[in-house]
Parts: structure tokens; C-alpha cells; sequence
């Protein structure tokens, strides 16, 4: 059965002139058990995650800090939300949701995490919406707990996953690989292992031309055992955040294509949803429903 990590605490409330649409993770649940793809029992409600695990990661005393609600204001400016104990609280239980998507994972094939995909956090820094990363948590996890020996990450957002890209730059067993927009933010990029910076407007076919081509490459050259994937659909067309061309359907087919490699080579994935700022919000939920369809279909 797919197991989907999700919560209430997922829509935490923010100005109302805020940019980022919170209110999709509520109606992504709500429009997959509607249609029948999933159902109640597919959902599970993530825990707080242990400390332990985000020092794998992240310093001691950044998080410090944000348990005590001490950023300053340059610092909270650079998350882009306003600093409070719930937001913390929240991003500790996403944190907590895609460490539990993992056990799934490795038992069924894949698990999913309605939220997540925090690539933009540093080790002592939050910043583009991000204050700690799930990814690289859940790949340190994986790797200290000796569920997998080399964990590729494939970040799929828009915008390169600058944090991730930071916090692996000396590691031979973990491999980074992002396809981004190259005049989208961050505008000072990291060294991902693997970069391929897209020019604006780029198309489905041109899109998954390159993604067919790179995925089959880092598969077949670095053999990962565990894949955690970052498929945000901020590379829709009419994204306000984006500049790529994308449609609805070549982003489903991007995620079919991802599902399609891990399933044929047996490598347990881990999706969390990253970002999407289209004007039209039933773009962005279908977008990340097509996720959670093509999970239930290619492996249940």
C-alpha cells in the first residue's frame, strides 16, 4: 500500500498576502481521496523528528537558534517567512515525515511526502522558504543507519537545490544531480555533482529529452541503492515563480520517467513535493497529484 506522510500542521497559516499557497497541501489530500486513488488508510501522520537526526545535518547552533526563536532579522528574512515556534514545530515534523517515507520506501518501492522538498537549507543557515532540509536529513539518515551505501538525490524544482548541493560537496555517497532553471533563483549557485542549467522556456520534449538521457547516465555510472526525489512543478509554464514551458502532462510524464528507472532497477524512492507558485491553483494541485497517481499506478 502507498504510504503518503501528511498533516494537519502541513497548512500552517501565514499572511494572507503570502506567496506561497500552503493551502494545496489540505486540497492535494482532499482531490486523490475524492477521485479514489487513495484513501485514508494511505495517509500517515508523521512525528516530530528526534533532534538526534537533524544534527546529522544541520549545526547545533543554528538549531539552536531556531528552537529558541533567536534568528535575527536578516536571518528571518532570508527564510522569506515569519519566524514563529508553530513554523519551526511544523518544518520539524516534515522533517519527521520523509524519514518515516524511507521505511516505507524500502519496503514497498516508494512513499511520498506531501510536503518537504527543502533543498534551499543550509547547514547553519534557512533560506527560499527553507529553514532545514528533509533531503539531506533523510540521506544522512539512510546512510548512518546503514539502509544504503550511496543515495542519489534528483531535485527536479525550478530552482537549484543550492543546500543540498552545499551540504554534500565533499561526498563521495551522496550524489546530487539538479535540472533548473539557470536565470532563476538562487542566483549565486552551488556545485551540485551534477548541474543542468535550463534556459527560459524550455519545453517538454527538449525537458524530457535531457532528463532521459542524465537520468540513465547517473544510475548506470554511480549505482545508487536509495533515490530521494524533489519534484516540485515550479517548472510549469504558467508558474510565477518558474520561466521553463512546462505543461501539466510533460510534468507527469517527468515523474513517470523517475518512477519508471527506480522501479525497472528495484531502487527504493523517496518524493517530497518541493514548490509550485502558479496563479492557477488547480494547476499546481493537479500537478502534484499526477505524482501520487503514477506512484499508486507503476507500483501498486
Amino acid at each position: 500500500m502507498l504510504q503518503v506522510a501528511w498533516s494537519p500542521v502541513y497548512n500552517h497559516p501565514l499572511p494572507e498576502n503570502h506567496r506561497f499557497p500552503m493551502v494545496k497541501y489540505d486540497l492535494i489530500k482532499e482531490q486523490l481521496q475524492y477521485e479514489g486513488t487513495l484513501s485514508e488508510s494511505n495517509f500517515f501522520t508523521p512525528k516530530s523528528l528526534d533532534h538526534q537526526w537533524i544534527l546529522t545535518t544541520h549545526s547545533s547552533a543554528y538549531l539552536n537558534k531556531l528552537l529558541n526563536l533567536q534568528l535575527n532579522k536578516a536571518e528571518i528574512r532570508r527564510t522569506g517567512f515569519p519566524l514563529t515556534k508553530s513554523l519551526v514545530d511544523r518544518e520539524i515534523v516534515i522533517m519527521g515525515g520523509t524519514l518515516e517515507c524511507c521505511q516505507y520506501a524500502l519496503e514497498t518501492g516508494v512513499s511520498l511526502n506531501i510536503a518537504g522538498g527543502t533543498h534551499h537549507a543550509y547547514s547553519d543557515h534557512g533560506e527560499g522558504f527553507c529553514l532545514l532540509n528533509d533531503l539531506a536529513i533523510a540521506a544522512n539518515y539512510l546512510i548512518a543507519a546503514d539502509l544504503a551505501k550511496r543515495v542519489l538525490i534528483v531535485d527536479l524544482d525550478v530552482h537549484q537545490g543550492n543546500g543540498t548541493a552545499s551540504l554534500f560537496a565533499q561526498r563521495e555517497d551522496v550524489y546530487t544531480l539538479s535540472i533548473h532553471g539557470q536565470n532563476n533563483y538562487p542566483y549565486k549557485k552551488e556545485w551540485s555533482d551534477c548541474d543542468v542549467a535550463l534556459p527560459d522556456g524550455t519545453d517538454d520534449e527538449r525537458y524530457l529529452a535531457i532528463l532521459d538521457e542524465v537520468i540513465d547516465e547517473t544510475v548506470r555510472l554511480h549505482s545508487p541503492d536509495f533515490v530521494l526525489y524533489q519534484c516540485g512543478v515550479d517548472v510549469l509554464a504558467n508558474d510565477k515563480l518558474g520561466r521553463i514551458g512546462m505543461t501539466v502532462h510533460g510534468i507527469k510524464e517527468r515523474d513517470r520517467l523517475l518512477f519508471n528507472v527506480a522501479s525497472s532497477k528495484g531502487i527504493p524512492v523517496v518524493a517530497s513535493m518541493g514548490g509550485g507558485y502558479s496563479e492557477k491553483l488547480a494547476d499546481i494541485i493537479e500537478c502534484h497529484a499526477n505524482t501520487f497517481r503514477l506512484a499508486q499506478e507503476i507500483y501498486f
